[in-house]
């Protein structure tokens, strides 16, 4: 039985990562949240202990250690720009870590985290679940197949709408989040990368507040794609129906299915992990580089091989007017 740390206990994700914690047969000794509503772990560690300041939470770690009960693994499911610091933590105390994607915002940073690996013996993972995936996994089977020469054609559209909220809260926020492409689009990128090879090159031509919107070149793909929280970008099909969320890959003008097999994948990323596999720093690199990259990009407008759902009218920031409009021009950050 191996014992875990979680850090991030409040927000979205984090009861597939205590479900994962226990449907393979290991422990949760303590979990760490600035706010405490999470009552969730009841149903699966009601003894784990709980602490919404870090610095006692980091006591606590230091006593468990002295007193020669090992951590073996921290969990990390806190906001996009403090996965550094709390993987730097895990690292430090002397445990594997396994972080939700993505695992950093920039490039340089995994370098950092390749030299605190080094020092300290330990490893990062990243749940990059769609790997898992079997229908995925079973288009990559397809793909390295195929001729050497053969280049695939494909359209992505993720669109998963979220209210008012969501731009309040630091996924609005782009220097916290690293905007729609990185927040709700990295595993997509990712993906696209195992199935179809190296990312060659670019082209982004809408970036706004709930959308983006480009086009991607790998070494077997030509991709155009399109990110969205905004309901108003569903397909009428699908508002009719009461849904929220829509994703799509029509492959060579075909629909691509894999809307179903994603309840149990945070399981069994943790199983493959456990098992001595698991996806590390080098696996997530491309990825990290295309949503950096696609954070800097000038947007084009509607030129190119651009997506047919980025000719939608675009909406105004809810709060616009106020201080906490999220600047879409990154070339400073």
């Amino acid at each position: 039985m191996k014992q875990f740390l979680l850090i991030g206990a409040a927000g979205y994700v984090a009861p597939r990562h205590m479900r994962a914690i226990k449907e393979t047969g290991n422990r949760l000794v303590a979990a760490y949240d600035p706010f405490d509503s999470v009552g969730v772990i009841d149903s699966y560690f009601p003894e784990a202990d709980f602490f919404v300041e870090f610095e006692r939470f980091d006591r606590h770690v230091e006593k468990l250690k002295r007193n020669g009960q090992r951590i073996d693994y921290v969990s990390v499911c806190s906001p996009n720009y403090l996965h550094d610091a709390h993987i730097r933590f895990g690292l430090r105390h002397g445990a594997d870590v396994i972080c939700e994607k993505p695992v950093v915002l920039n490039p340089w940073n995994l370098d950092a985290l390749r030299q605190i690996e080094a020092e300290t013996g330990g490893r990062v993972y990243n749940i990059l679940q769609l790997r898992l995936h079997p229908s995925v996994v079973a288009l990559r089977k397809k793909v390295q197949a195929a001729p050497a020469d053969k280049v695939y054609e494909l359209d992505l559209t993720y669109i998963t709408s979220r209210g008012k909220w969501y731009y309040t809260s630091w996924k609005g926020d782009l220097q916290k989040s690293g905007g729609i492409a990185t927040n709700i689009g990295v595993h997509f990128f990712d993906m696209l990368g195992w199935v179809f090879g190296a990312f060659r090159q670019m082209q982004v031509h809408i970036h706004t507040h709930d959308r983006a919107a480009g086009y991607l070149e790998f070494e077997r793909a030509r991709v155009r794609w399109f990110l969205s929280t905004s309901y108003e970008t569903l397909p009428e099909e699908v508002k009719v129906q009461g849904l929220r969320t829509y994703r799509s890959i029509r492959l060579e003008g075909e629909e691509f299915e894999f809307s179903g097999g994603f309840t149990d994948l945070h399981t069994r990323s943790y199983e493959d992990i456990l098992s001595g596999g698991g996806f590390g720093l080098e696996d997530t690199a491309q990825a990290i580089r295309m949503v950096y990259e696609i954070r800097r990009a000038e947007p084009l407008g509607l030129q190119g091989e651009y997506h047919p759902l980025a000719r939608l009218p675009l909406t105004r920031h809810p709060f616009a007017a106020g201080p906490r409009e999220p600047r879409v021009d990154t070339r400073g950050y």
